[in-house]
């Protein structure tokens, strides 16, 4: 009995030690490690092998295309939040006298809201898509959409400091589209967002 008791000690013992570390070698799996967004605890996580084959092209497409959907969620949270807090436009959003208060929040806004909105609404996504969100002028890095027109001092940052200012725009929008999910499936719910006073 002893002899067991010894035993399992010892193995939940081995458990918490640390484990050996084998040396990495330079391959397509561990091409991305040293990226930008490869941070503890994960690391560089692609659990899908999207880019397992070591293309960095294909890396910089997703890449870009994270950070533009981590963007539309970060606004899409506080558009969110904002619209249910009770914070709208004054004003009428039709001819017909409908003001921005008689649309209700969430996604049952988009039922509610005139056909002619949605039409702008999407005229105008497909603008931004087309001619504003795109990087012209082959940018600093990915997702750089400043095409040399707006600075607001980003030129003035140390190599370090737009490294640091960079990883937390995406950590951010990670939340964010981990957030926005999380309203569609708390209004989904019925759960209320905002506690009422």
């Amino acid at each position: 009995m002893k002899l067991a008791v010894l035993a399992s000690l010892v193995a939940s013992a081995v458990a918490f030690a640390p484990a050996n570390t084998v040396s990495k070698t330079s391959t397509s799996l561990n091409a991305f490690e040293d990226e930008l967004g490869a941070q503890p605890p994960l690391g560089f996580y692609d659990p899908l092998g999207l880019v397992a084959d070591g293309d960095q092209a294909k890396f910089d497409r997703l890449r870009y295309v994270e950070i533009k959907h981590g963007r539309i969620a970060m606004l899409g949270v506080v558009g969110y939040l904002v619209t249910e807090a009770g914070i709208r436009l004054p004003g009428n959003i039709d001819m017909s006298g409908t003001t921005f208060a008689d649309i209700p929040t969430g996604l049952k806004a988009v039922s509610s809201l005139p056909g002619g909105g949605l039409v702008q609404l999407f005229a105008f996504i497909g603008f931004l898509e087309i001619f504003v969100m795109k990087d012209i002028t082959g940018g600093d890095f990915v997702g750089d959409f400043r095409n040399g027109f707006i600075d607001y001092g980003w030129d003035k940052f140390d190599e370090d400091t737009k490294l640091e200012k960079r990883a937390i725009e995406l950590n951010q929008g990670r939340a964010a589209m981990m957030g926005i999910l999380a309203l569609m499936v708390h209004e989904k719910l019925g759960v209320s967002l905002i506690p009422s006073v």
